[in-house]
């Protein structure tokens, strides 16, 4: 018999992200961690960044999605350490790319947690970044036309080739 951790596991699977469809929030990362607490679990969520409207959604699909499988559970919202878009399994990645959405660029290495992390040191002249390939069309001809799209986690794009817009998800 399965225990109650992985029966929680296997319930999220089918919980998805509410501003993309296609992805579950195991597959974003968003979902950090289930462990037994007291007389049930403590589910814990990280958002994609702080100020990420959906989080409401979020924390309600999970608490529901448990509710329905009788699993007794609280959700806990943690912003550190801060989520990366290196969090994405490489389905969630393949499942943008199919949606319509390319999948970010990995992002630089960031200390472990508890390390102290090395001083950084600020370029006002910045590299240029990658460039994005468009989901559809697969050139990378491409320009960003606005830094904010459909939602703040991603970029708006137009491929230059094919003509069409598309969303970036930006690398945190």
């Amino acid at each position: 018999m399965a225990s109650l951790v992985e029966q929680a596991w296997a319930a999220l699977e089918s919980v998805t992200d509410p501003e993309i469809p296609v992805v579950s929030l195991r597959e974003l990362g968003i979902l950090r961690s289930i462990e037994a607490a007291g007389e049930g679990l403590e589910v814990v969520i990280t958002p994609t960044y702080s100020g990420c409207p959906a989080m409401g959604q979020i924390e309600d699909d999970v608490a529901a999605c448990l509710a329905r499988a009788g699993i007794p559970a609280r959700v806990l919202t943690r912003l550190a350490p801060a989520w990366t878009t290196d969090w994405m399994s490489p389905s969630a990645r393949a499942k943008l790319h199919a949606y319509g959405i390319a999948p970010p660029h990995p992002v630089a290495p960031r200390a472990p947690a508890g390390a102290q992390a090395a001083p950084q040191v600020v370029h006002f002249m910045r590299t240029a970044p990658a460039p994005v390939a468009c989901p559809r069309w697969g050139s990378s001809h491409t320009r960003e036309t606005s830094r904010f799209g459909s939602t703040a986690c991603k970029a708006l794009y137009q491929c230059l080739d094919c003509r069409e817009p598309f969303d970036y998800f930006k690398p945190y």
